[in-house]
């Protein structure tokens, strides 16, 4: 339990405290919520180069920072079908969200099932750089979706909003996520391939 894993620690923990201000209807909760999700993303940056820098690298950690970041998009990806997210913009969004939450939550598995044959054979496989992008791109798109919905609702408190914006807003964010959903497929096909060996029959 070095301090790159600690942080690791840090973030599966505060995904549960990152749900609850999602889902807890208090004012400004999407930005209280927008604030822990950016502090655990921070969390995924300096653990790995920290453990990098001073060469900490374990295999707990390899095991540990990628379900980390599993547990924390996937809470937000799911949360967001149960609260305004997925419903302010008409049940487009949520039907979005749930072909969205399908294909990630089947690459996930399949990429934990490649990595569960590795472990079988005594190799504990990290995540590839295209997973690491595709966690970016994931987690962009979800601080930039919570961001929005905070600006809207201080916004609609003063003024009526022109529907433009929101159309603005909702291209912006559904253009990150799909973006995010391709690279997570992408990323899923080269990892099977990089580690095809552990899944060949003798």
């Amino acid at each position: 339990m070095n301090l790159p894993n600690k942080l690791t620690v840090l973030r599966i923990i505060l995904v549960p405290i990152f749900l609850v201000a999602l889902m807890w209807e208090f004012p400004h909760h999407y930005l209280v919520a927008d604030l822990i999700f950016v502090a655990a993303s921070l969390t995924d940056l300096f653990d790995g180069k920290i453990a990098r820098k001073h060469k900490l690298i374990t295999d707990l950690g390899k095991f540990l920072d990628p379900l980390a970041d599993k547990m924390l998009t996937t809470a937000a990806f799911l949360g967001f079908m149960a609260c305004s997210i997925g419903n302010r913009f008409g049940g487009a969004m949520t039907d979005m969200l749930m072909w969205v939450n399908f294909i990630v939550l089947t690459r996930e598995f399949m990429v934990t099932s490649v990595r569960l044959m590795a472990a079988g054979g005594g190799k504990v496989v990290a995540a590839n750089i295209y997973g690491k992008l595709k966690t970016v791109f994931q987690m962009t798109a979800i601080i930039t979706a919570m961001a929005f919905e905070w600006f809207i609702e201080l916004l609609s408190a003063f003024i009526t909003l022109p529907q433009i914006v929101c159309d603005v807003m909702v291209i912006t964010y559904t253009a990150l996520i799909w973006i995010s959903t391709i690279m997570a497929v992408i990323s899923g096909v080269i990892y099977v391939f990089q580690n095809k060996e552990y899944i060949k029959t003798k």
